[in-house]
């Protein structure tokens, strides 16, 4: 009787987690079949419509879309601020979390409790400072300032999660390695990097979501010819009200490349979410 009561439980939790996703991914959906209507269509009837009337598929929108070259172009500027931020994030998080957990220098401690207190500044109180200062600079305005502002602000939970997970790295396996020679530049690239593949893929795909969804630091940090995807249909929204033929299939773009790098990632991303919460 008990194992009969297990297995009803079991199938109650899959069906009530299915309709969770099915609901999580109605706006998904949704978008994706506007982006496929014409403008005509969409004014006259919902998107659900299509379900009926498959006839009203098309990939006009999609064709006007990359027709447009403001919004091409701000996609990119998307690619060139996302993939830098996301890679200095990975590398110098990489290289502060190790030299945390395993390097003796002094004020460790007290220097990583100061790295993991800025987790709580929240970028509002920073963007006026750092703005004055790359006025001062030459870098407001330029992808290179919203470059650096995303990196600094994404390393402290960087080092914070990267820390932890090399801290459960076996003491043996480092002394083992340090006994065969290798040095600290060595036993990082060799060792410690190929074990933290699940904490580098979770932090790889928190900063790559961060950035590319971001549109204040962007509003503040970025002017025309460096404008990224967000703020570009927020300013087509503004100017063109009812331009639903470009505004449906650029957001429908812009939601699903990070849905994909999060699902290709997605079990590695609860590994490394995981790290460090038991030791």
């Amino acid at each position: 009787m008990t194992w009969l009561l297990e297995k009803i439980n079991g199938g109650l939790v899959r069906v009530f987690l299915i309709v969770v996703g099915l609901f999580w991914l109605v706006p998904t959906i949704g978008l994706l079949a506007s982006s496929l209507r014409s403008p005509e269509d969409m004014s006259a009837s919902g998107w659900w419509k299509v379900f009926t009337k498959p006839s009203q598929l098309t990939f006009d929108s999609y064709q006007k879309l990359l027709q447009s070259g403001d919004i091409t172009h701000s996609l990119w500027n998307t690619v060139l601020i996302t993939v830098p931020a996301t890679v200095l994030v990975v590398v110098v998080g990489s290289l502060a979390g190790y030299a945390f957990a395993w390097m003796e220098f002094p004020g460790r401690d007290w220097w990583f409790l100061g790295v993991v207190s800025l987790l709580v500044v929240p970028v509002q109180v920073a963007l006026i400072p750092i703005a004055e200062l790359f006025g001062r600079i030459g870098l407001f305005g330029s992808i290179l300032g919203v470059i650096l502002f995303h990196t600094g602000f994404g390393l402290p939970f960087a080092v914070f999660l990267l820390r932890n997970f090399f801290a459960e790295i076996p003491r043996e396996l480092l002394e083992a390695a340090r006994l065969d020679g290798a040095g600290e530049l060595r036993l990082f690239a060799r060792v410690v990097m190929p074990l933290a593949g699940p904490a580098i893929a979770s932090l790889g795909i928190f900063q790559f979501l961060w950035v590319w969804n971001d549109m204040l630091v962007a509003l503040v940090f970025t002017k025309s010819g460096t404008q990224p995807i967000t703020v570009a249909l927020q300013t087509q929204v503004r100017q063109f009200g009812n331009n639903i033929d470009v505004l449906a299939p650029g957001a429908f773009i812009s939601m699903v490349i990070p849905l994909a790098v999060f699902f290709a990632f997605q079990r590695q991303f609860v590994s490394g979410v995981m790290a460090g919460a038991v030791k």
